[in-house]
């Protein structure tokens, strides 16, 4: 028989406090750990403390430096936007994942950064695991994976894990198959899961170009927030660091929205950031918000219609099993019956299989 798998206690860190311990920085892991998320709230334009953001102090310098070395630790590097131009990973399969979070967390009403959170997880992963080739779930359950943790760490309201289940999925996936998966993230991640992202840099760099002016930083960090939820929907962004796109972003903004001259911007963030790098993502920003100008397509993810929750289908006899070749026996297996034909029915179950040949 084989040995039971206790989802709950699998999911406990085993490692010891040790694992925590950080010499290289002198004590300043705690600083870090305080600083990675940052403090305004992106759903309500308020700071987490329930004033406008324009009240509270900069980030400090030994932060801001902190996190510049941290994010090379999780960027994915230009590596991985090669293996997508090579055709070693699938643009169309990352694409329809991302389409799934934007559709769900738009359905649930997370934050943006729970959204970017999710993707960034997904492109860490893609960037250090091979997932097997031919397996067109496996797309959909990392998604969902990532989806969850990054809920988890971001999001005060969290539904069950069989509830993110929603939309035009083709497979359903048991709760413990999502964890075990959960598992595998967070283990290829080395449980790494507070991401340096461009919402850790923004505020600082718009007050920076501001002259630490804090008057027009509430609308500029609501825009910016639009605009970096933007730039995760592609592949073109991904050559850049989060730091590089957070610079770009407020240069665009503050020279949209106070006409301070791009040039002003980018004398103030060479400090920062390479000014090469720096003006070829404000270029590319440019492009991109100039063709959601002119398609009208780059607005926030809607779900004109998205289906119940599966939670029912999922409470029935176990029915699927995954079969290699990604078809299904015709009407001889032993849950052929009428009420197959439902839409339900239609996206097929993976438990068991799915999880011996991924895991």
């Amino acid at each position: 028989m084989a040995p039971s798998f206790d989802c709950a206690s699998s999911l406990l860190c085993t490692e010891d406090t040790s694992v925590f311990d950080d010499a290289e920085y002198q004590g300043t892991v705690e600083v870090y750990e305080d600083s990675w998320r940052p403090s305004f709230d992106h759903r309500r334009g308020q700071d987490d403390f329930g004033g406008v953001a324009d009240e509270l102090p900069l980030q400090s310098e030994e932060c801001f430096r902190l996190m510049l070395e941290k994010e090379w630790q999780q960027w994915v590097g230009e590596d991985y936007l090669n293996r997508f131009h090579f055709g070693d990973l699938d643009f169309g399969a990352r694409n329809e994942a991302i389409d799934w979070i934007l559709k769900v967390v738009a359905h649930f009403g997370f934050g943006p950064l729970c959204a970017y959170l999710s993707i960034n997880y997904m492109d860490r992963f893609l960037s250090a695991y091979e997932l097997p080739k031919g397996r067109v779930w496996t797309m959909q359950l990392l998604a969902i994976a990532c989806l969850s943790l990054a809920a988890k760490l971001e999001e005060t309201d969290v539904p069950m894990i069989l509830d993110l289940q929603i939309g035009e999925s083709k497979f359903l996936f048991e709760a413990k198959t999502i964890q075990r998966m959960e598992l595998l993230v967070l283990s290829t991640l080395k449980w790494r899961m507070q991401s340096i992202t461009p919402f850790s840099f923004i505020e600082y760099f718009l007050t920076k170009i501001n002259d630490n002016d804090k008057s027009s930083l509430s609308s500029s960090i609501s825009q910016s927030t639009k605009l970096i939820s933007n730039t995760v929907k592609g592949i073109e962004f991904l050559e850049f660091k989060p730091s590089e796109i957070a610079a770009a972003l407020a240069t665009y903004v503050v020279g949209e929205t106070q006409a301070i001259d791009a040039s002003k911007s980018i004398s103030t963030l060479t400090q920062y950031i390479e000014k090469e790098r720096l003006m070829k993502c404000v270029e590319k920003i440019e492009a991109m918000s100039l063709n959601s100008v002119v398609t009208g397509k780059n607005s926030s993810a809607s779900v004109p219609s998205v289906p119940q929750s599966p939670i029912g289908v999922l409470d029935t006899t176990l029915c699927f099993s995954y079969k290699s070749d990604d078809t299904t026996n015709g009407g001889d297996g032993p849950c052929s019956s009428s009420h197959n034909t439902s839409p339900d029915a239609k996206r097929r179950k993976l438990n068991k299989g799915c999880e011996s040949e991924l895991l």
